[in-house]
């Protein structure tokens, strides 16, 4: 299924010239609870507009690869709340870097069908050849580039950014460097992945 939804995916970038809003997703887990978090942010300012949560019953074991799956169910849940609507979704997770091309963030592209973004804290698959130049350098698998380790801040580790959907590559970097702030994370996906781990917090207090 990986396989065929890849084939999907579009590679141009349908991005307005000048974005609006950007969302981060992230997904936290809490003893069979999935706890999605959404946060909407100026693209400008990089101040919060807007964050949703949901948290549904986990209906997917953990697999490696297979991690959108389990997570878009709560995520979309969350997507499905905003009352803005975001030019583009960055994702705590793969993209295209992924070994069937269909990380979880390109998965989430393709249902929302609208722009993705995948920003990974880890290399999935691939290799990483050449030295970093302007800040990144290009992830190669089975002689394909399929990603781009990128710095977003000097002195801590890369993050590991692909395309979700309808997106370049270049731009999906440019997107990701323009909305890291003092962090190594770019805020979008900082401040869901902040939403997430309050959310569950409450969860877990209310248990």
């Amino acid at each position: 299924m990986q396989l065929r939804l890849s084939r999907k995916l579009i590679f141009e970038d349908t991005l307005p010239e000048n974005i609006g809003y950007v969302a981060g997703v992230d997904v936290a887990y809490l003893e069979g609870t999935s706890v999605a978090a959404v946060a909407v942010l100026d693209a400008n300012t990089l101040s919060q507009v807007e964050v949703q949560v949901a948290h549904l019953k986990t209906r997917f074991p953990y697999v490696p690869t297979l991690l959108s799956f389990r997570e878009i169910p709560p995520a979309y849940s969350a997507i499905k709340k905003l009352h803005r609507k975001p030019d583009v979704f960055m994702v705590d997770g793969q993209g295209f870097a992924h070994p069937y091309g269909l990380g979880f963030a390109s998965h989430l592209g393709l249902i929302l069908d609208k722009p993705t973004i995948g920003v990974a804290k880890s290399l999935l698959c691939g290799e990483v050849k050449q030295n970093v130049k302007e800040g990144w350098a290009p992830i190669k698998y089975k002689g394909k580039v399929i990603g781009a380790e990128v710095v977003t801040k000097q002195g801590t580790k890369p993050v590991y950014v692909s395309v979700g959907h309808r997106v370049t590559l270049k731009r999906a970097i440019e997107v990701v460097l323009e909305c890291t702030g003092k962090y190594r994370l770019p805020e979008p996906t900082r401040r869901a992945h902040i939403a997430a781990g309050e959310e569950k917090r409450n969860l877990q207090s209310a248990l």
